[in-house]
């Protein structure tokens, strides 16, 4: 899905806000970030197997579960800048076909 150094966007900022407490500092909607890493994570009911980024220029606290990993972010809030870009071309592309 996503790779170390790959600029996304984040799509959906809206955290539940006893999440957003554990948090030092969240993506916004519609700003670019680059991955710092990625990784298997914990969901907040505390299941396994989320995708997990971290993002560059956001650090946070550690989580109080071993093995510590640093908070991160689900996947799933986040689309890549290419995907983004290229659903942008095909979205004018389709309005000016309409315009003929």
């Amino acid at each position: 899905m996503f790779c170390t150094g790959q600029k996304v966007v984040c799509c959906d900022d809206v955290f539940h806000p006893q999440i957003a407490t554990l948090y030092l500092a969240l993506p916004r909607k519609d700003l670019v970030y680059v991955v710092r890493s990625v990784s298997v994570g914990i969901s907040p009911t505390g299941d396994e197997g989320e995708i997990a980024i971290t993002l560059i220029g956001l650090q946070n606290p550690r989580s109080s579960k071993p093995p510590h990993p640093e908070r991160a972010f689900n996947a799933m809030r986040f689309r890549s800048l290419e995907e983004m870009r290229e659903s942008a071309v095909k979205q004018a592309e389709d309005k000016e076909y309409d315009l003929i």
